[in-house]
This record gives structure tokens, C-alpha cells and sequence, in this order.
């Protein structure tokens, strides 16, 4: 009996291994995913297991192009494994309200499944009202967002496979620094979304730093035949929070000191900027001063910026002298372009 339920497990947790089309895991990743979870199976069980047992009974088929081979599901086949339950159904809407505004297309096309599926259950329960659910919830922005950079499917399907199964890519990239395509070969080491773009993190070549690539400008993709090579100590948090996506001017943190219009002073009492953050009300005013550690970084800066007139930066000096000149250069365009009356 203990057999027979090891089995059966086994072939629960290869049907939540394999994707849909257009997704593909190869049978050794497969495998190791399955040694992982506890699974004694070599590969010629594991072949029998997808062949001559699951693929009788599900829509599964195996792309054979190219070895090792890769398996895939049906893109319309729906299983839910464990069942999705109302709070999961809940949580799914509510994220795909959210991600369709970060998230290429493509991206977000990967998960369609499950959200329908999340859908579909809280349809079939007008009895409490959670079919109107969807209808109910929205989530906007913080700001202007831009919409996501177009990518394109099998953009998307090779990078995340070759991340997945370590493997390194040979691309034509388009620098938009020089206006050039390059040829490259990539080491996947990580993946980051931020705002509307999605960045590969590689080394190229026989190089050890890591650089930035957004994947809209990888203009084709193939598997390398060279080998992937690691990254020594590359740690992905502790790549973002060296300031690697924050344009950063300097490494330490800097003290910022400004006063504050009551809306922002509000503002930043719910959503604080830093967590060292203090805000003081200004004897005879209405205004706010604000104090906080944050870091030596052009974000921060273009945020400060942004606030215009709602914000009066006292430190650091080199911000306020930033925006200073930054709002001369507006001013000075205004009046250039100004149409004289009489004109």
C-alpha cells in the first residue's frame, strides 16, 4: 500500500511540475525537482511515468526538438492542485488587477490560467455575492505608470527557462546607450521587474560583473551551447540593496532635511520615505519639517522634484542646488517659448 500511495503522490506532484504551453521543463530538471521533494525515481521511471501513465489520461505531450526533452501541458487544461479555496480565488483577482499594470503581457498571459480558474469559482457563487467581486476591486498605481514594455512569448519562455535550468543564452541586443546591436552570450543570474520593465541580471561572455539587460531590447535568443557559468557570491537582495536600481550618487545613506505642505506631511505620516523618518510641525505655519536618513540616490532626488512646490529641500545642499537650477531651466524655457500678446 505504501508503494501504491508513493506513486500516486509522484504523479500528483509532476502534474504541478508541468506548465502549460506555452510553457516547458525538461525531464531532468524533471527529475531533480522530484529528487528534491523526496521522490526515489530514476530517469527511465520517470520517463514511463510521463508517457506511458500520465500523458494516457491528460493532455500532455513532449516537445522532441531539441534534447533534453521538454514537457508540457495543454494551454486550456485546468487542474488546481490543491483546490483553490475562496481566499486563494480572492487574492488571485486582486493580483491580477495589480500586475496587469507592472507585468508585459506575456507575463501576465503565463498565469491566465489560474486566474480564470479563480474567476470561474467566484462566478459560481452568487449566492453570497462573491461573483461580483471582480467587478468590485481595482488596483491603481502610485503615480503615472507607464505602460509595460512590450516582449515578445518566446522572449519570455527562454530567458525564464534558461534562469530555471541554468543555461547560458546567446542574444542580439539592442544597447540604448549607443544605438548598436551587440551579439552577447548571457549567464542568467536573476530576474528583476521594476516599474513597466523587466531586466535580465547576466555576466557576459568570460566576464564576472553583472550587468542589466531589459528584455525588450533582446532582440532574438537562443540556448548556448557553451556552459552556464555561476556567478561566485552573487546574492539578488543584496544586489538591489546595494542601490543597483536606484541610480545611486554615493554609498552611504545622506540626511535630508525639508519642510512640507500639510498634503505631503499627511502623505508621509501614513507612507513614511525612510524608516528613520521624523516630521515636525513649523512654529507659526502649517508646514512640516521633515528629517530623514535616505539613500544618496537619483530616485530619491527625482522624487523630491516631483514634489514641486509642496516641497522646500534644505539638505543636502548639492539636491537643493538640483532643484534649483533644475526649476530656472524650466522657467527659462517657458519664458523663451512664451507667444508675445500683440503677436
Amino acid at each position: 500500500m505504501s508503494e501504491i500511495r508513493e506513486t500516486l503522490f509522484r504523479y500528483l506532484a509532476l502534474l504541478q511540475l508541468i506548465p502549460r504551453s506555452p510553457g516547458r521543463i525538461s525531464t531532468p530538471v524533471l527529475l531533480e525537482k522530484l529528487h528534491e521533494r523526496g521522490f526515489k525515481v530514476d530517469n527511465r521511471s520517470l520517463q514511463r511515468d510521463l508517457r506511458d501513465k500520465l500523458a494516457l489520461h491528460f493532455p500532455l505531450s513532449c516537445d522532441d526538438s531539441q534534447k533534453p526533452y521538454r514537457w508540457y501541458f495543454d494551454r486550456d487544461f485546468h487542474c488546481s492542485l490543491p483546490a483553490l479555496d475562496v481566499p486563494s480565488a480572492l487574492t488571485l483577482v486582486l493580483a491580477e488587477e495589480y500586475l496587469k499594470g507592472l507585468l508585459p503581457p506575456v507575463v501576465i498571459g503565463q498565469l491566465a490560467p489560474q486566474f480564470s480558474d479563480a474567476r470561474r469559482l467566484l462566478n459560481e457563487m452568487e449566492h453570497n455575492g462573491l461573483s461580483q467581486w471582480a467587478r468590485r476591486v481595482r488596483a491603481i498605481p502610485n503615480g503615472k505608470a507607464l505602460l509595460p514594455a512590450h516582449l515578445e512569448e518566446a522572449t519570455w519562455q527562454t530567458v525564464a527557462q534558461a534562469l530555471l535550468e541554468q543555461r547560458a543564452l546567446d542574444v542580439i541586443y539592442l544597447s540604448r546607450s549607443r544605438e548598436k546591436r551587440k551579439s552577447f552570450t548571457l549567464h542568467p543570474q536573476g530576474l528583476v521587474s521594476r516599474h513597466s520593465v523587466t531586466y535580465l541580471l547576466a555576466t557576459v561572455n568570460d566576464y564576472s560583473d553583472i550587468r542589466q539587460f531589459a528584455l525588450q531590447r533582446i532582440e532574438t535568443v537562443t540556448f548556448s551551447d557553451g556552459l552556464w557559468r555561476a556567478s561566485v557570491g552573487f546574492d539578488l537582495d543584496d544586489y538591489i540593496s546595494s542601490g543597483a536600481f536606484g541610480y545611486p550618487q554615493g554609498t552611504e545613506d545622506i540626511r535630508l532635511v525639508a519642510h512640507v505642505e500639510p498634503q505631503v506631511a499627511w502623505l508621509l505620516s501614513e507612507t513614511p520615505l525612510a524608516v528613520t523618518q521624523t516630521l515636525t510641525p513649523l512654529q507659526g505655519s502649517d508646514w512640516q519639517r521633515l528629517e530623514a536618513e535616505v539613500p544618496d540616490d537619483q530616485q530619491t532626488l527625482w522624487w523630491l522634484r516631483g514634489m514641486g512646490a509642496s516641497v522646500d529641500v534644505i539638505e543636502p545642499q548639492g539636491w537643493r542646488d538640483d532643484i534649483r537650477h533644475n526649476a530656472e531651466a524650466i522657467l527659462a524655457r517657458l519664458n523663451r517659448d512664451r507667444v508675445p500678446a500683440d503677436a
